[in-house]
Formats: C-alpha cells, structure tokens, sequence
C-alpha cells in the first residue's frame, strides 16, 4: 500500500518536472512538503537541496528515522501565470499527503520526546521509597478524611482577600514622615529616642497630635533652610547692597515664623509628654492597688541601684574597681549644680545657701518612675511627700543633718555617701551623684585640707571610664574664672563621656557685652574641654522659695523672647532642663547596656578568686561573714550566762563566804579583836566587840558584802565566757566576749534595797552568842585559829623584809643586810627584851619607853630615829600578841564545858572564842543571803543586760567590724559581697534583656 502511493506520487512528479510553461523557476519539486521529497526514490538527487528550518516542535524527529533527514534550502520561486485546472488532482493529494504526514509525524515525534524526557527526568530522581517512615501514615489518608473540594469552595475569592490586606502605599507614606522626623540631629530624634516610656495602649491615643508634630517638624526644617538661604544671600557682596533693607527685613521675619513654628512644635510636645504622664500614673496607680492581682517587681532603676549601694561599701581588696556608670554632677561652688539637679528631680529637696557651702559630701539621687511623688532614704522606710511644702522641708532638714553627721571633726567634706531614691510619674531613670562644688580658696572655718579633699572626691568619681559627667558652668561670670572645665578635661580628654551645661542663661543674655560669647559656648570654641552636648538651662530667679512650676515657666517665657533663640545662636533641641534631662537618661543607659556585662564578668572572676583562696585556706570551715559569725557568738554567750544559773548553791556559798572574809579580815582583827583583846576583864571585853561590830554592821558591812557579791558574779561570769571548749573554741570571738562581758557588767547595777535588807541580817547574826554544841565550838576555835596562824605568817613576813635574812640564810645564800636592815635588826632586839620584861605591856610604847630604847641603841653605837622603833614595835607586839592568842585557843579547847556554865568559879574565859563564832556565823548567813540574791535576780538581770548589749552591737556595725577582726572573717565578708553583687548584676542584666 505505502509503495503503490509513493510511486503515484513519482509518476505526477515525474510529469510536473517535464513540462514547462515558459516560467524561469526551478524545479517544481521545491513546492512539495519535505515529507513529500523525503519519500522519494533514490533517483532524485535530494542531497542537492537544505531542508529549512521548521517552527514545530518536532522538527527534528520524524516517523521515518531510518531515512537520513538533510537540511535543504528552499529556492526562491517567482511565480507568475500557471494553469491550475489542468493540475488539481496533483495540488490536492499533494496537500492532503502534507496535513496526514504532519498530523503523524506530529504526534508520534510528541509523544516520543515526552516519553524520553520522562524517562530522563524519572532517571534522575533520587528513590525515596526508604524514606517514606518520616511522613506518618495518616497524611497519605488525609484525602479519605478531608473533602479538600469542598474546602477549597469556603475560601475567599482573590478580591475578598485582597480587600483585608492593609494599604500599602499609605503605610510607605507614614514611613517616610516619620523618617524625616526622626533624622540625625532633628529636636524629635533627642526627644523621643533618650526613653522607652510610651506604651502600646497610648499609641491610637496620640496618633493626631503625632501628626500635627510631623508637620511642625518639616515645617521648622523648611523655615531653617530659608533662613539659612537668605543670611547667605545677605552676607554676599557690595554688588547687592542696594538690596539689604529688604533682605534683613525678610530674615527676621524668617526667624520670627521659625520660632513661632518651633515653640509651637515644643508646647505640643509638652501637651503629649503632659497627657500621656497622666496616663502612666493612672496605670501605676492601678498596679499599685493591686487590680491586676499580680505582685510588681522591682523596677530596672531600683535593681540597679541597689548593685551601686552594694558597691559603694564594698571594699575592694581584690583590684576590682567599681565602673558601673553613673551620672556625676560636678562644677564649681554656686554654679547651679543642685538646682539642675531638683528640675530633673522636679522637686526642691536639697539644702539651700546663698554663697554658702551646702553640699558637703555625696548624695546619690536614683530616679525613677511611680505613680506618687515621693523620696525616701536607703536605710529608712519613710517616705517624704514630695507634694507637700512640710514633707519637704523635713527631708531638706533630714539631708542636712546627714551631711553634717557624716562631716568628722576638723574636717569640712565627708566622703560618705548619702544614698536617696526619688519616685514620680514622668521622671526619667537614671543615677545621679551630686557632688560638692568646687572651690579655689579656702575661707575661714574651714579645714585646710577641703578644696584638695573636693578635688579628690571628684577625680575619683569622674576616673570611673563609664561615668557621665554632667558639667555645670555658671553662666552668668567669666568663662576665665571656671575651675571644673579644666579638671573635666584632664578626666576625658576626648569629651566621649561630657554634657556641657550653662546654667543662668538669663543673667548671661543681660551681662555679657557680646552674645556670640554664649554662642561660642555651646559651640565648645571657647572651653579647652570637649564634650558629648551642650546645652544652656535657666534654673530661677535666684529665689529660693520658687516652685518647680513657677522656674519651668520663666524657663520657658525667657527662651520664647529671647534673642539668642530668634538669631539663631542656640537650637531649640538644646535648651531647657526638659530636653537636657532626656539626653542625659539616653547616655546614662547606653553607657549601662554597653557596661554592664563587662561588669558582671568582671566579678564573676573575683568570686571564683576568693572562693579558691577560701578552699586553700579553710577547707573544713564554713563560709560565715562578719553578722553570721556574730549571730554564732550571740548564741554561745547566751548559753554561757545560762550556765550561771546551773552553778550550785553550795558553790556559791563557798567563794562568797571566803571572799568576804578576805575583804573584813583585817578590819576585825585590827580594828575590833585587838583593842578588845587589851581589855582587862570579860565584861569590858565584850562591851567593846558589841560597839564595834555595831558600828561596822551599820556603816560598812553590807557595802562590802554586796561588792563581794557582785565581784563574785562577775569572775563566775569571765570564767565562763573565757572557758575553753577544746577543739570547739574559736578565738575568733574572744574580743567580742570580752567586750560583751565589760559593757554588760558596767551596765549592771545591784538593787539597792539589797543593803538595807542585808544590814537587819547581819546585826542580829552578830547579836547571837548562844553556841549550842560543842562541834560549833570546836569549829569556831578552828576558824579563830586559821585566822591567826595566817596573820602570824603574814606578820613574820614583814619582820623578816625588815630586819633582813637570819644568819642561817646569810651563810647558805651569802646574803647580807643592809644598813637599814642592821639598825631595825638592833631595835628589834631590844624591843624584844622588853617585851620579855613586861609581857602584860599595852599595845602601844609610852614616850619614856621610846627614849629608853633609842639611848639603849645610841649606847652600841646605833642612831634610831623615834618613828622607826615605834613601827617595829607594832609588828614585834603583833606577832608576841598572835602567837599568846594562839596557845590560849588551845586552852580553850576544853572550855566550852565552863562556857555554858558562863565561866563561873573558872579562871579560863574564851570570849575570844565567842566572837569568832559570831564573825563566823554572820559570814554563813551573809553568804546564804547573797546567793539567794544572786540566783533569783541578779542572774537574770545579768542575763537581760548581756541580751541588751548583744542586740545594740547587733545593729553597730562599726562596733562589729571593731571587734571580728581577721583573715578569715574579711574573705568572707567579700565572698559574701561579691556574691550578692554579681546575683544582682546577673538579674539587673536579665531584666535589662526582657525590657529590650
């Protein structure tokens, strides 16, 4: 079939190619397809033509891929007048061949390709049949679940959707608005870029007035550009001189309507900074009552002052330097320092003078945001109404009295510290430290050393490299005479760190002969120092009974009229307290969040220092500071005077008893037992002994009983507060003990009615002489005896220092008298003979037996003086007295047989006896007597006064680091600071993160 068609299709070929019809063509084989010629006998040459290039996809494919496909290059035909008719046949198969043929070749060639490049594509897929556990199961049968037709009818159309889309072209032209208003050096870009103080909820609230700023703002930026133009054209050349008149005219009305714009631009701003105050308070307020039912915390300021506080009395023993930033206020003596600093408080809440010092040590002033103007102090919980005139002028008073209190004597500048915290709504965040001004002369009544102390403090607040110096000048005197210019820029050199402030605008505008003197100061031409900003405030008329509101006013009225605004000396953006405030907050916290960290790693290796050197040094010892130690302390003395109620009665009894003995021995063997023992007869005996003890037991009896006691109390009390406790003692705290135990017992004192009690006791135990047994009289010989021998010991002691060594001790020893020693020796040898010749002789020598023995003496060649035979007669006469004392107890050993009979028809009498026995018996009773004092009351009054003293020392914290001294208790103590720092710092810088 294919064959009978291809050689019909030769035959008609054949026919059209011999004929000619007087047309200079080629060969009619051209007009075929070349599927037509491609099917062709080999007869006709078709290597002669070039197949053209086809259109369709499939050009290069065909259903017939055995044949060679050639490309050929049609000829160009001129055609002219043909028969068609006689032809018809051969044009319409060959057409119908040519619609057949590309319809054919078409589809096989297509479908071909599409196969092959599947199969290409298909290759070069990578398997993913291993991995098809990562996709759960149930998403393969999500579409026997979900009608994804049916969910595809519920969406929106394109137009509904494009409909909820914002408008993006009004959203690119609020861009560029603000854009413009916030640009580089713009008064808004100060303004709103120093604080995070608006919230969302306010933004649809100032959405209009936000755009009436806008205008304003490309309003004074069109106007200082026209200004601008036409000084320029003003200052040209003589060429134009003609035109001047008209020109200055034009500039001042220029000027006039730019400072019209601008002050309407700054009270609008007011008007937005005013409203959304109120509605901050209104919120603070809420959170303040609790309506949100959630605890508030501290805010970002208050975190990080306490860290500052902490810092402040942080000694740093470990070069770890204290660069936390803060704004440090420093200028010279009355140049507004502290006024400056109450319009930013905006409150008046310092001291004030007129040309007086004032600010005599360092008050630190945290600012911060609360929904109540209010200050109050970091070691006292109350708080001074700011609103009030009288809460006002008590805080003033109460700064003062902190300030002279810090003062030491002789000195005129304290170095202290005086930390106060301001709350307000609207007040910026930020730490300021006012410093006392500084002087170039010392005055009378000050100390010597002040203006190099003020300059110290100040050099070493501004050496911080992350503090801000706020530089107060005084506007109003010559620049010549600033001395705080010159220290600022020896402390930054570079200006990186400095806000130039002129206070006093007002007086300068008047004074000062040339005014482009004030503008070559804010411009930082005139000053050797540099500086972040400059800014000229006015602080009042120099009244200090004006109001905050009254001073921003006038503030206000002068820079409205004044001329240094309207010629353009001074920028908008760069006056009032307002603007300077807001500047001052947008450094203070871009030094603080470029510091801060720094600062954290900083003590984070102090720490893990010191908790080396602790591990190192006391491995098997807890970490105690100095108020954990002495809470430790506390608690063993309190046990220790505890212990006093534990000692036992007969204890007690005991030291009282043998100590008051001690105390009266003396006065009752001179005073009492001897001259009664002089006596002729019992009778006068006892008469005496009852006179005297009466008298004694009236006057001076019980005053030395009850300071026996106390004394007795007292060494009770040192025994056990300086007892050892073996391994557990810790002598760390002995100083403290001991000063414990001094101050507890100066503040102790004994009930006086103790005496008047104590007296009736002692008179009738001494009235008693009833003995009723013979073991009483047994003992009270005893006690007489012991009593003697002591004092004959002590007797022969004194001979013995008098007359020097006896020859058995010169021979053993080889020591010899004195010459002095010799005389007494000789004298006591006479006395002694004497003595022998009388032994009833008196107690005292007569004046003729004086004078006897000295001629006695002056006969062997010694010269006496009279005073010296008289003083060794007493201790001669004392000890034969003792020693014929003593062998009469022995007597009266058996004699209380003739005591009960009253010593009648006996020559033996031993009231001697007797009044030992009453001294004895009146100490029993007087010991009784005073320890139950002592256990029932002055134990726990002892008890209460070591409470008392233990809870002052607990809140003297001078008196503390006096008395836990040491080592360890320092490293501890920075340990704990350290600690406590670093936690703060770490919070301080994660609050700080969130609020990012």
């Amino acid at each position: 079939m294919w064959r009978t068609r291809a050689a019909a299709a030769c035959v008609i070929c054949r026919s059209l190619a011999n004929k000619s019809y007087g047309i200079k063509r080629k060969s009619p084989l051209q007009n075929l397809h070349l599927v037509s010629r491609s099917i062709h006998h080999p007869c006709y040459p078709s290597s002669k033509f070039q197949r053209p290039p086809l259109r369709i996809s499939v050009q290069l494919f065909s259903s017939l891929n055995r044949l060679p496909l050639r490309k050929t290059k049609l000829l160009n035909v001129k055609y002219g007048y043909q028969f068609h008719r006689n032809f018809w046949l051969a044009r319409l198969a060959s057409r119908l061949l040519k619609i057949r043929y590309l319809i054919l070749g078409s589809a096989v060639g297509g479908g071909y390709t599409a196969k092959k490049t599947y199969d290409q594509w298909k290759d070069m897929m990578p398997d993913l049949d291993e991995y098809k556990w990562i996709i759960p199961d149930f998403v393969w049968e999500l579409d026997e679940h979900i009608d994804f037709e049916k969910l595809i009818k519920a969406l929106p159309d394109t137009e509904d959707l494009a409909k909820l889309l914002p408008d993006f072209d009004k959203i690119g032209e609020s861009f560029t608005s603000l854009k413009g208003f916030f640009s580089p050096g713009s008064p808004g870009e100060t303004a709103f870029r120093a604080t995070d103080q608006g919230y969302d909820n306010d933004k649809q609230y100032k959405k209009g007035l936000l755009g009436e700023l806008i205008l304003l703002q490309q309003q004074i930026q069109q106007h200082e550009e026209e200004a601008r133009r036409a000084a320029d054209q003003y200052n040209m050349g003589s060429s134009q001189q003609k035109r001047k008149v008209s020109d200055k005219e034009k500039i001042d009305q220029l000027q006039e309507e730019l400072l019209r714009t601008q002050l309407k631009y700054q009270r609008m701003l007011e008007r937005l900074e005013k409203e959304n105050k109120e509605l901050r308070k209104l919120v603070l307020q809420r959170d303040d009552k609790g309506i949100h039912q959630r605890k508030l915390k501290k805010s970002l300021i208050d975190m990080y002052s306490e860290v500052l506080d902490i810092l402040s009395d942080y000694d740093a023993s470990y070069n770890t330097q204290d660069h936390l930033p803060r704004v440090v206020v420093v200028g010279d003596q009355s140049a507004g320092k502290t006024s400056v600093l109450e319009m930013i408080a905006q409150a008046r809440i310092f001291p004030r003078g007129s040309g007086e010092m004032m600010t005599r040590s360092p008050v630190k002033v945290t600012l911060s945001e609360g929904p109540h103007h209010v200050a109050l102090f970091k070691d006292s919980s109350r708080e001074f109404d700011l609103t009030k005139e009288e809460d006002l002028a008590a805080l003033r008073n109460e700064i003062e009295i902190r300030m002279r209190n810090s003062v030491k004597e002789g000195c005129t500048v304290s170095t202290e510290t005086i930390s106060l915290s301001v709350k307000g709504p609207g007040l910026q965040r930020m730490v300021l430290v006012d410093l006392p001004g500084v002087i170039s002369t010392v005055t009378s009544g000050m100390a010597p050393d002040t203006k190099e102390t003020i300059f110290s403090i100040s050099k070493a607040y501004m050496q911080n490299p992350n503090a801000i110096i706020l530089c107060i000048q005084d506007g109003s005197v010559d620049a010549e005479r600033s001395i705080v210019t010159d220290l600022v820029s020896q402390m930054d050199p570079q200006g990186k760190r400095t806000i130039f402030v002129l206070t006093k605008v007002d007086l300068a505008e008047k004074n000062v002969a040339s005014p482009s003197r004030i503008q070559q100061i804010i411009e930082g031409k005139l000053f050797p120092m540099k500086a972040l900003g400059y800014f000229a405030v006015v602080t009042g008329k120099g009244n200090s009974s004006e109001s905050i509101e009254s001073i921003k006013e006038y503030e206000e009225e002068f820079f409205q009229n004044s001329k240094l605004l309207k010629t353009c000396m001074l920028k908008a953006h760069q006056v009032t307290t307002k603007n300077l405030s807001l500047a001052v907050s947008d450094c203070f916290w871009k030094m603080v969040r470029e510091s801060v960290e720094q600062q954290a790693d900083a003590f984070k290796a102090t720490r893990f220092n010191l908790e080396t050197e602790w591990k190192n040094n006391y491995p098997r010892l807890r970490e105690l500071d100095r108020n954990e130690l002495f809470e430790k302390a506390k608690n063993e003395i309190l046990d220790e005077v505890i212990s006093l109620t534990q000692v036992t009665p007969k204890h007690w009894e005991e030291i009282l008893q043998k100590t008051l003995w001690e105390r009266v021995s003396t006065h009752v063997i001179e005073n009492i037992y001897l001259p009664a023992a002089q006596t002729t007869n019992s009778g006068t005996f006892n008469t005496t002994v009852d006179i005297k003890l009466k008298q004694w037991t009236d006057k001076q009896l019980p005053n030395k009983a009850v300071e026996v006691a106390w004394e007795t109390l007292q060494e009770e009390f040192s025994r056990f507060m300086t007892e050892q406790k073996g391994k557990e003692h810790d002598d760390i705290f002995d100083k403290l003990k001991q000063a414990v135990k001094e101050e507890s017992i100066k503040r102790h004192k004994w009930n006086e009615r103790a005496e008047d009690s104590l007296r009736v006791i002692q008179h009738n135990a001494l009235e008693d002489r009833s003995i009723s047994d013979k073991q009483q009289w047994d003992a009270a010989i005893h006690f007489m005896e012991e009593t003697l021998q002591s004092r004959l010991k002590d007797t022969e002691s004194v001979i013995e220092d008098m007359v020097g060594p006896d020859w058995k001790k010169r021979w053993l020893y080889w020591i010899g008298r004195t010459k002095e020693q010799n005389i007494r020796n000789e004298t006591k040898n006479e006395l002694e003979k004497l003595i022998k010749c009388n032994e009833e002789h008196a107690a005292y020598l007569a004046n003729d037996e004086v004078t006897t023995v000295r001629k006695n003496l002056e006969a062997r060649g010694v010269t006496v003086d009279p005073c010296l035979i008289k003083d060794t007669w007493h201790q001669i006469y004392r000890r034969y007295f003792l020693k014929t004392a003593l062998n009469h107890c022995n007597l009266c050993r058996r004699g209380f047989y003739y005591y009960q009979r009253h010593f009648v028809d006996s020559e033996l009498e031993c009231n001697d006896i007797v009044l030992f026995w009453r001294i004895q018996r009146m100490l029993a009773i007087t010991a009784n007597t005073l320890r139950q004092q002592l256990t029932n009351t002055e134990v726990r009054r002892l008890e209460k006064n070591v409470k008392e003293v233990l809870e002052d020392f607990a809140e003297d914290n001078e008196k503390k680091v006096k008395l836990l001294t040491g080592k360890r208790v320092q490293l501890a103590e920075d340990l704990k600071k350290v600690r406590e720092i670093q936690e703060k710092l770490e919070a301080f810088i994660e609050a700080l993160h969130q609020e990012k």
